[in-house]
């Protein structure tokens, strides 16, 4: 813990809403900058280093692995350490944000980067939105959760307007990344002021279980947590590997395929890549109140099919009508496929939801890591993705059919018990 001077100088934070907030800039760091913000800036990354698709497939790819590892380290964070393995994944993700302003990095150290980006980005979505999460009161957690959770498409948006505003003054990535990491800054300050107590915190520091005991424990905490509903688990995992699949093409590639569809439009790809924040930050708190009505399950089925229809709509429409649509789409449905995801496989055992959510975020981190593998091989050599938004859409299609299995699944369980 850092010194007693420190602590004063940082006073605690316990407000609800301000600590939702902090949520949100903290998931517009480790997503919107750690992750998106490469989507935004790779036209210009494959102009300036002259990389081809199939290299900015694989740089995505090993970031999405990273994502997986990351996860899997979350995973088996004890509840103790919650908030010190946040404050440590948080600055990873910063650093590797401003690494990337150095000048004439060789291939092989963008993977690494990329690589350690990811493993930041899992390690502070899992465990920001547990933390942050756990402090709401019962009856403000659903208002205040799509608030934290905004906080995707609020860094997409700022990664879509940071990109166009430096471009335009004739700077290149590497001063994005710069700006993008000065400005993430802040938030360990204010990750440190929403501390949970010193005292409860040093005193379990002491309590520190081998990791056979870990290792132990885990088996024991998947066995209970998924005993009598395995089946329904793996298909609603199954369907979230393909809701990874599905969307990561277009998250990967869209500003790309707008380069090259719409030449004479200058930043059309960050144009488009900012519909895709702005829908995202504005569409949760719909879904939400859409899962209230009709339940969480039929809006995850609603937001897949919605998904996929926007995968085929550049296929059907050639251009920047396609293109803005399968945005508009892609924003508004994929941070509600997380959320109603999430909510749902951790309601199925509330009592092991953090590692419930783990074994989603793994799963979703699968499909990621081979989206953008399967669309670079796709796309051949004169990069048309076409065949990618089709296979990317004929997977969301099939998650659909997991979920309505799941469906049935649950309610076989239900009136069994």
């Amino acid at each position: 813990m850092l010194k007693a001077s420190t602590r004063r100088l940082i006073p605690s934070i316990t407000n609800e809403t301000v600590i939702a907030w902090i949520g949100l800039y903290c998931l517009a760091v480790v997503m919107g900058y750690g992750r998106f913000l490469f989507t935004a800036t790779l036209p210009d990354i494959m102009s300036e280093l002259s990389l081809s698709t199939t290299i900015a497939g694989w740089l995505a790819s090993v970031n999405y692995m990273g994502y997986f590892i990351g996860s899997l380290i979350a995973m088996f964070v004890p509840h103790r350490l919650t908030w010190r393995a946040l404050i440590l994944g948080t600055l990873l993700s910063i650093i590797t944000t401003l690494l990337l302003f150095l000048p004439n990095l060789p291939l092989s150290l963008w993977y690494v980067i990329r690589l350690f980006a990811g493993i930041a980005s899992g390690i502070g979505m899992i465990l920001g939105s547990s933390f942050v999460i756990q402090s709401f009161s019962t009856h403000k957690r659903s208002l205040l959760s799509t608030v934290h959770y905004a906080g995707i498409g609020v860094g997409i948006s700022a990664s879509a307007i940071l990109t166009w505003w430096l471009l335009s003054l004739d700077l290149h990535f590497y001063s994005i990344w710069l700006v993008a990491g000065l400005t993430s800054l802040p938030l360990l300050v204010l990750l440190y002021a929403i501390r949970p107590d010193g005292v409860s915190q040093g005193n379990a520091l002491n309590k520190k279980p081998s990791i056979k005991q870990t290792y132990i424990n885990f088996k024991r905490s998947l066995y209970e947590a998924m005993v009598g509903q395995a089946k329904a688990v793996l298909l609603l995992s199954l369907s979230y590997v393909l809701a990874g699949f599905g969307y990561i093409t277009s998250a990967t590639f869209l500003p790309v395929m707008a380069v090259k569809q719409l030449p004479t439009q200058t930043h059309a790809g960050l144009l488009i890549w900012l519909v895709v924040g702005v829908f995202a930050m504005l569409s949760n708190p719909l879904w939400g109140a859409l899962a209230k009505r009709i339940g969480e399950t039929k809006t995850l089925m609603g937001l897949t099919l919605l998904q996929a229809l926007g995968m085929f709509v550049p296929l059907w429409f050639a251009g920047a009508f396609g293109l803005y649509i399968n945005a508009a789409i892609l924003g508004a449905t994929f941070v509600g496929i997380v959320s109603m995801t999430l909510n749902i496989i951790k309601n199925i055992n509330p009592a092991y939801s953090n590692l419930l959510i783990g074994l989603a975020t793994l799963a979703y981190a699968v499909g990621q890591f081979l989206g953008p593998l399967v669309t670079v091989a796709l796309a051949g050599a004169k990069d048309n993705f076409d065949a990618g938004l089709l296979v990317a859409g004929a997977g969301l299609l099939l998650g659909l059919v997991l979920i309505l299995s799941f469906s049935r699944q649950m309610k076989q369980v239900r009136q069994g018990s």
